[in-house]
C-alpha cells in the first residue's frame, strides 16, 4: 500500500536535524505498525502537488505552523485536492493543521481559539467508536498537542468521534472516506519536550509551557501515539480496500 504525505509546513531547522522531518516522522510511526508500507512525500507546501488523487492508495495531510486563514498560495489547490480524494473515494487522514484544513475544505470553519494554547500531553474521550478502532468500548486517547487554533464549525456529515473540554471537536470522521485528529500520534515524547522548550517564553507562555513539560515527563509510555496508529493503518487499509472492491 503506497501512502502519500501531503507536507504542508515544516518544523525549526535544528529540531529537523535532531528528529527528522514531519514526513520521517509519519513514515516512522505507521512504519512501526506495518513495515511493508510505502511512502511518497509531496511538499504541497512548496506549491509541488501530486497529479491527482489516485497517485497513491491514501493519503495522510500533515501539520503547519501556517493557519487555514492565512489563504497562501497553496491552500486553495490543496482543499481543491482533499474534496477530489474524498470524491474519489481515495482516503484521506488530516493531522492538526492537515485535520483543520480538511473541514474547511469541506464547509467548516477554523479559528484562533478563544482556549489560547494547547500544548503537551492532551486526553481525548472517544465518543463514537469506529470498527477501525478494533476496540469494543476505547478508553481515553492520550496524545501531543501545540495549536491554537481550532475547527469551531463543522462540515455538514463529519461526525465528533473524539472530543476534550479543551479541544471539542479533537478527531473527526467523514463516513468512510476520511478521518482527522487535532494532536499529533506522530510526535513523540522527546520531540515535544525539544518543540515546547523552543517555543516556550516565545509563542508559548512560559508558564504554560513548563506546566505541559511537567506533565509530558510525566507522561512516559502512557503516550497513545502507536495506538493511533494503529487505528490510522486499519482506516487507511479498509477504505482502500473497499475502493478497489467497489
Amino acid at each position: 500500500m503506497k501512502i502519500g504525505i501531503l507536507e504542508t509546513g515544516r518544523s525549526r531547522a535544528a529540531l529537523i536535524e535532531r528528529f527528522g522531518s514531519y514526513p520521517d516522522m509519519f513514515k516512522a510511526l505507521l512504519g512501526r505498525t506495518d513495515p511493508s508500507l510505502a511512502f511518497e512525500v509531496y511538499p504541497v507546501v512548496d506549491g509541488e502537488f501530486p497529479e491527482g488523487p489516485e497517485d497513491c492508495d491514501g493519503w495522510v495531510v500533515t501539520g503547519s505552523r501556517h493557519g487555514v486563514y492565512d489563504n497562501l498560495p497553496w491552500m486553495a489547490p490543496l482543499k481543491g485536492f482533499l474534496v477530489r480524494a474524498i470524491e474519489a473515494r481515495v482516503p484521506v487522514v488530516g493531522i492538526c493543521f492537515g485535520h483543520q484544513i480538511l473541514a474547511e475544505a469541506l464547509g467548516g470553519r477554523v479559528t484562533k481559539s478563544e482556549r489560547g494554547w494547547g500544548v503537551g500531553p492532551h486526553g481525548y474521550e472517544i465518543i463514537a467508536p469506529k470498527p477501525w478502532m478494533g476496540e469494543a468500548e476505547p478508553a481515553p486517547l492520550l496524545l501531543n498537542a501545540v495549536h491554537q487554533d481550532q475547527v469551531v464549525e463543522l462540515p455538514a456529515g463529519a461526525e465528533i468521534i473524539a472530543s476534550s473540554s479543551f479541544c471539542p471537536y479533537a478527531a473527526l470522521a467523514y463516513g468512510d472516506a476520511a478521518i482527522s485528529f487535532q494532536a499529533h500520534p506522530e510526535f513523540t515524547i522527546p520531540y515535544e519536550r525539544a518543540l515546547l522548550e523552543v517555543m516556550r517564553g516565545d509563542s508559548v507562555p512560559e508558564p504554560l509551557a513548563d506546566a505541559a513539560l511537567e506533565t509530558l515527563n510525566a507522561a512516559g509510555a502512557s503516550n497513545g501515539s502507536d495506538r493511533a496508529a494503529g487505528w490510522i493503518v486499519t482506516f487507511l487499509r479498509e477504505a482502500a480496500a473497499r475502493r478497489q472492491a467497489a
